[in-house]
């Protein structure tokens, strides 16, 4: 039997009146790639950056190997954040550092490790992901997809159990998308990450999920396999998969807007 790697229970979210998150709860088994799907602005990125503990919830539970991360103190919070890896939407690279000094960036400013092994360490992991020779290099001197490369090494630096991606082929070209994909599936395969993907495009999901949760205006509207998200009878499952112009989502928008 798959053990329950993160349990994400009636997560509920307000900003103001404003309510992003509503009674939000799945499962993630370990070393599952586990895609989060939804249009922009239906809580998926919310969703994760709670699960990290960037956010606090206004209520509800998030549970990772059986410590209920929302009752941590800030300092017991920090410490934990050592096991997940965060893959940035735009990357988010200093640019005013070396790319090898960004994927060593927490190993310089908390261990008093050597330069030396920090730079090896550096070069490993920006090989797994395809990248050699740029340790050198700054962030500007890269393209968008290295960037992005460069950014999942440094997600990965600190050999995480989770790692968390927020639109990770978002800007990229199909090709790099496809690399990117690549990546999520070589993590999950070779050293049993366990990822929650968060993202709108339908077929880099397909590609690599394992299992898909349908997420609108902060509702979970279903959970299952790719195929089995393919075959829901839930109207805005059908329109958001299949590209529809007209159905409840539109509705919704067009009926916002009078």
């Amino acid at each position: 039997m798959r053990k329950k790697h993160i349990i994400v229970k009636n997560l509920t979210k307000k900003f103001g009146d404003r309510e992003v998150l509503k009674n939000v709860s799945f499962e993630v088994y370990e070393g599952e790639v586990f895609v989060l799907m939804g249009g922009s602005g239906s809580g998926k990125s919310t969703t994760i950056k709670h699960i990290i503990g960037l956010l606090k919830p206004t209520s509800g539970q998030i549970i990772v190997d059986d410590v209920d991360i929302t009752k941590l103190s800030q300092d017991e919070l920090i410490e934990f954040r050592k096991r997940m890896g965060y893959l940035f939407q735009e990357g988010a690279l200093f640019d005013s550092l070396k790319i090898w000094e960004n994927v060593g960036f927490y190993y310089l400013e908390n261990t008093k490790m050597p330069v030396k092994e920090i730079y090896k360490l550096a070069q490993e992991k920006l090989a797994l992901v395809g990248l050699k020779g740029v340790e050198e290099l700054y962030p500007s001197q890269l393209s968008g997809g290295m960037r992005k490369r460069a950014s999942l090494a440094r997600a990965i630096a600190t050999n995480p159990e989770i790692v968390l991606y927020d639109e990770p082929t978002s800007g990229l070209d199909p090709v790099m998308s496809a690399v990117i994909d690549r990546l999520i599936l070589k993590l999950r395969d070779e050293i049993g990450v366990t990822s929650i993907v968060v993202t709108h495009d339908l077929e880099s999901a397909f590609d690599i999920a394992d299992r898909i949760a349908i997420i609108h205006k902060g509702v979970i509207y279903a959970i299952g396999t790719p195929e089995e998200i393919k075959k829901s009878p839930d109207p805005v499952v059908q329109q958001f998969i299949n590209r529809l112009p007209e159905g409840p989502i539109t509705k919704e928008i067009f009926s916002d807007i009078s």
